[in-house]
């Protein structure tokens, strides 16, 4: 007898996966405070570090093969700088309405792309992994499966995945839409299912809208912290993410996905010198509407934190993360993604055994 799958046994497994384990952690491009971001070596790292989920930003090939990286644009992510024979691909495209100047992985096939090596997106920050530039290649998503399976083996606990759709207007206007090969790509690795372990999420909606239809995981709304889903800028809507995290908003989230993602300060803003404020009712109003709530993105560098966690004048340098992992859990958060993964898992067992 074949199960019927409605949104509400997704948002039962979405929930469960919470529960498990306390608050999900997702290494955000795996753990990318310590190794080049969507690499191998950083999803492995992440997980034997204790992340739950390991999250491969989408993008595709010539040929149609989804990989890993942050952007369509891979020369702030690859030595493609340094390939002569890759000099003309150097182009500027439109993405999202903005002119980006580079090279695009759409313009690569994945056995040229595979001839590139990764190197640190933000060296100036991050200096001590730029040791590992030039080690690394440019995932699949394929590959990233197979290391999941791989490491749930020999770790003895399930690593997931948490894939995102980059762009997704952008790649449909190339002719080369991610949903389909994504689609496809969990079918064949048996992972479209709502015990699998993998969240999908989108910055867009029109796509999760469709991969409702497709999908049996759990769907998640990313939400930025100003402006508004570029399909619905492109479409002539003039709703932003300020809308859709009102209560009417979430409620239509949750017609189509069972999670959000949003940018912290929409769950902890930040005064005008950098200091935590109150928490808005976002991760109440999210909970209502049934949604889980996993914000983005921790990271231990002074750039990135609230001012009262600042160790320092220095921008590279560590200050507290420990401490605002705590504020943020506080809030009843349900996961968070994290460059520094083994520090969130910390953080989080210390939430649940009180230590």
């Amino acid at each position: 007898m074949t199960s019927v799958v409605t949104p509400a046994s997704r948002a039962d497994a979405a929930a469960q996966a919470s529960r498990d384990d306390g608050p999900v952690i997702v290494a955000h491009r795996g753990a990318s405070g310590y190794r080049p971001e969507h690499t191998l070596a950083a999803y492995e790292l992440a997980a034997r570090m204790g992340a739950d989920y390991l999250e491969p930003d989408l993008v595709t090939t010539k040929d149609g093969v989804l990989v890993a990286r942050h952007e369509p644009e891979i020369g702030g992510t690859t030595d493609v700088a340094d390939h002569p024979e890759f000099a003309g691909r150097k182009t500027t495209k439109v993405v999202d309405g903005a002119p980006v100047t580079g090279w695009f992985a759409e313009d690569f096939t994945l056995a040229e792309l595979k001839t590139l090596r990764a190197k640190e997106r933000i060296p100036q920050l991050r200096p001590n992994n730029t040791i590992y530039d030039g080690r690394f290649e440019v995932p699949t998503l394929q590959e990233v499966i197979d290391l999941t399976k791989r490491l749930s083996r020999e770790l003895r606990r399930p690593i997931g995945i948490y894939p995102e759709t980059k762009h997704p207007t952008y790649f449909a206007e190339q002719g080369l839409p991610l949903e389909p090969a994504l689609v496809r790509t969990l079918d064949r690795n048996g992972l479209n299912h709502p015990g699998a372990r993998v969240y999908v999420q989108s910055f867009e909606v029109g796509n999760l809208q469709r991969l409702d239809r497709q999908l049996r995981v759990p769907l998640v709304q990313l939400i930025a912290g100003s402006g508004a889903p570029y399909d619905f800028v492109a479409s002539g809507d003039e709703r932003t993410y300020d809308d859709l995290v009102t209560p009417r908003g979430l409620a239509a989230i949750a017609r189509y996905a069972e999670g959000i993602g949003p940018a912290k300060d929409r769950i902890i803003p930040t005064d005008a010198q950098g200091y935590l404020a109150e928490p808005t009712t976002l991760v109440d109003d999210a909970h209502a509407a049934g949604l889980t709530v996993h914000p983005w993105t921790f990271r231990a560098e002074n750039a990135f934190l609230p001012a009262d966690f600042d160790s320092s004048a220095d921008p590279a340098a560590w200050g507290d993360i420990l401490a605002e992992h705590e504020a943020f859990l506080a809030t009843g958060i349900d996961g968070l993604f994290a460059d520094h993964p083994d520090i969130a898992v910390e953080a989080a067992r210390s939430l649940t055994t009180g230590t």
